[in-house]
């Protein structure tokens, strides 16, 4: 990598940005589903942020359990620390934990970096919710122990049915949106809405469409009829009604999977959707409730897969930094136009020698999302 990561400085020059440092990942046998993941979440600067202060403030424990977020951690933190400016980093004991972890990793059968996405988060949310649970035990533990109440002074019970607000962590307060199920009864119009939790959205595709035709189609009103009626609570029956989805509360920062793996009822087996997809450098989200109307993202990771078929292939990411955009492939980084990143939007044939085509995208809200 020296001469490749010479090169990167020489092409950056002068430019390079202050403290920023350009690192690609060694491959293990079948990683670069992870290190194309690990690559956007790093430069997905909130989240870095986050994790590097976690890292710092967890860095005094001697006694802290090793878990896949503190592995995490510890990478980011080698990367950012790095005398040289660019270079190859291993990213090891991260790896051996995943794989100690998850079995579903352990193999070396080519993976899929969107379940490695979302199994990633939801254990660094798990982790966190259990460290401030226990957090808050031991603080309760101690002031019930300290010695100004009395003892054995009455305490107020928790009345069943307390609802406990649920903890909200970081992840949460970058990755999470909400949904909103919309039912409307069309015998008396009474409206059912149904919130629900997102980290990521994923999007089913069709051949020759963009990113806002994708997320139209999921918002689309939907009718509910014959066998598939639904119960109303104030008509007490089946009734015919419409549904649709929308964007309650946009998240800060917006996953976008695109769904290019398809289960072929004939084949028996998936098949890759090479279909091209554009998707903005900016992008204006439409299908949300009021008073998120037309909030804007701007694009700054990309994670790529290259193959033709789900089973096999090799992934990579493409990352904006400092207005620069950079391609990140195992060990290699480069400096890449931003014109370039039409590339990936796909094949608009069925057949073509492209097979690199854009699957997990990570928008950032460029209007505050409070």
């Amino acid at each position: 990598m020296g001469a490749a990561g010479s090169k990167l400085e020489k092409a950056l020059g002068d430019q390079f940005p202050e403290g920023e440092r350009y690192f690609g990942f060694e491959n293990f046998g079948n990683t670069c589903y992870c290190n194309s993941v690990l690559q956007a979440l790093y430069f997905c600067v909130p989240f870095r942020e986050q994790l590097l202060e976690y890292y710092t403030s967890n860095k005094s424990v001697a006694d802290a359990e090793e878990n896949l977020m503190t592995c995490l951690a510890d990478l980011f933190s080698q990367i950012s620390s790095q005398k040289k400016k660019t270079g190859v980093i291993a990213p090891k004991r991260f790896v051996q934990r995943l794989k100690k972890q998850n079995e579903l990793f352990r193999s070396y059968m080519h993976q899929d970096a969107h379940e490695f996405l979302n199994y990633l988060l939801n254990e660094v949310v798990d982790i966190l919710e259990k460290e401030a649970k226990a957090t808050k035990t031991e603080h309760e533990t101690s002031s019930s122990s300290s010695p100004e109440k009395i003892a054995n002074g009455p305490k107020a019970p928790l009345a069943n049915g307390v609802h406990k607000e649920p903890i909200v962590t970081w992840v949460h307060n970058i990755f999470q949106g909400i949904l909103t199920n919309e039912t409307r009864c069309l015998r008396c119009e009474t409206v059912t809405a149904r919130d629900e939790t997102f980290l990521d959205l994923s999007l089913d595709i069709e051949q020759n469409s963009s990113i806002t035709s994708c997320l139209k189609n999921f918002s689309s009103t939907e009718t509910l009829h014959a066998e598939d009626k639904f119960f109303c609570d104030k008509c007490c029956s089946l009734q015919e009604a419409q549904k649709r989805m929308k964007i309650k509360k946009p998240p800060h920062i917006l996953v976008i999977h695109l769904k290019r793996f398809k289960y072929i009822e004939q084949l028996g087996r998936y098949k890759k959707l090479s279909y091209r997809v554009v998707f903005p450098l900016e992008l204006k989200l439409s299908n949300t409730v009021e008073p998120y109307a037309d909030i804007e993202y701007s694009l700054f990771a990309v994670v790529v897969h290259v193959g033709s078929g789900p089973n096999h292939g090799h992934y990579v990411s493409l990352v904006k930094s400092h207005n620069h955009w950079l391609f990140f492939d195992d060990e290699n980084v480069e400096m890449i136009e931003e014109s370039a990143v039409q590339t990936f939007f796909g094949s608009s044939q069925e057949y073509s020698s492209n097979t690199d085509h854009g699957y997990i995208l990570f928008y950032e809200s460029l209007t505050p999302t409070k």
